[in-house]
């Protein structure tokens, strides 16, 4: 009768530390729990970590906190293009992907970069917090599953606007031309930008239904659908991290070769 009881007592507590947590999750400490529940620091700290399992973590940062209707829209576009792929063994072959990035004089190298291997009685290596120059340039780039398609580097000063995108994508036009002929000649390659203010601007958009440009659509905040983002120019990017270039002309030499990082 006695272990009955005090099982129920145990329960009814973990019970009230739950309800308290979930009732504030980030100012709630182990102190305020204890005291409101009228246990030990100790127990308290038992009850969180062993018997519900919780752990005290800071919060996530990401780009951007999408609201219903845009993770919808997210749902839907992947649906669409996954039927697409379905369908159509080629659909992807036939997307050429595009975007601007800044590149930098120099850019931190990764902790994993900068790891060395160590003995046991040897000293951790110490490195000075960095930063990135406020020497950039701009890169646009285009490319495909065989490779670059377009590249060039918007000139310092010049704004990436609708009139400049327009020119970028007559540039694009030409050279889809003479590298993807059969894709030109049949209109079957396909454009896949994100909704930046110049690449949804109605200059830009007339330019594509004047010219028969299909575009794929792309959802509202969402890097992790354009490949760009999270293939071509982390793989462009990692080359440079950790150097040092003195002339935009530097830069522009060395991040202007994507087409290897591309290359598996």
């Amino acid at each position: 009768m006695f272990w009955s009881t005090s099982v129920q007592f145990n329960a009814k507590i973990i019970e009230r530390v739950r309800q308290i947590i979930r009732e504030d999750r980030r100012r709630s400490t182990i102190d305020e729990v204890s005291t409101l529940v009228g246990i030990s620091h100790g127990t308290c700290h038992k009850i969180l970590t062993e018997d519900l399992k919780m752990r005290r973590v800071t919060s996530k940062f990401v780009p951007r906190l999408l609201s219903v209707d845009q993770k919808q829209q997210q749902l839907d576009v992947c649906l669409d293009l996954k039927d697409n792929a379905a369908n159509e063994p080629s659909f992807l072959l036939n997307v050429i992907k595009g975007d601007e990035t800044w590149v930098y004089a120099y850019d931190p190298e990764t902790k994993t970069q900068s790891s060395q291997w160590k003995s046991l009685g040897s000293p951790r290596a110490k490195k000075a917090r960095q930063v990135r120059s406020n020497i950039k340039s701009m890169l646009i780039c285009f490319f495909d599953k065989k490779g670059i398609v377009h590249k060039e580097f918007v000139p310092p000063g010049q704004t990436v606007n609708a009139a400049f995108y327009v020119k970028v994508l007559k540039c694009l036009w030409e050279n889809v031309r003479r590298k993807r002929p059969d894709q030109w000649r049949n209109n079957t390659w396909l454009l896949h930008h994100d909704n930046a203010p110049a690449h949804a601007a109605l200059l830009t958009r007339q330019f594509l239904t004047v010219n028969n440009m299909t575009v794929v659509p792309h959802p509202p905040y969402s890097p992790n659908l354009a490949p760009s983002d999270f293939f071509l120019f982390p793989k462009l990017k990692m080359k440079l991290k950790g150097r040092r270039f003195q002339m935009l002309e530097e830069i522009q030499a060395v991040a202007g070769r994507p087409e290897h990082a591309t290359r598996k």
